[in-house]
């Protein structure tokens, strides 16, 4: 159940982070600086390995995500097609650097990645609103 709410939330979680940065939000003192553009990669992997997919990523950084969402957005029928057909297969594996892995696992892990993010967003968007600092990691700026 918990997976298919991910499923259903995905392009509207991914909407709502690309909305964020088209506003000027600032990931540069967030761990999402990082991460994003690491999960976009392995979610494309996910569908090009585990769903037959073709995302080809060539952007770097967080602009990967805006890459992936014009790739989503041509074929989104298919994609999300592929992505049900993903979650239920409960044996389908693909190889990783670390070994072979459920699909399905990488693909919820994904897709509750980019819930969490969109979560994340919205709070800091709240916060710029209300006009509270800057969040700095590390030195004092």
């Amino acid at each position: 159940m918990e997976a298919q709410a991910y499923y259903q939330q995905f392009e509207r979680n991914v909407r709502i982070i690309l909305d964020a940065l088209a506003a000027g939000l600032d990931l540069r003192t967030t761990a999402l600086e990082t991460s994003l553009p690491i999960e976009v990669y392995v979610l494309c992997e996910v569908l090009n390995q585990g769903a037959g997919e073709d995302f080809t990523l060539s952007a770097s950084g967080v602009a990967r995500l805006a890459e992936f969402q014009q790739q989503f957005m041509k074929h989104e029928g298919q994609t999300l097609a592929a992505m049900q057909r993903v979650l239920a297969d409960k044996r389908g594996t693909m190889r990783t650097p670390e070994g072979r892995v459920l699909v399905k696992e990488m693909l919820i892990r994904r897709l509750e990645f980019f819930n969490e993010a969109a979560r994340q967003v919205n709070v800091m968007r709240t916060q710029q609103a209300l006009g509270s600092p800057s969040q700095y990691v590390g030195e004092n700026k």
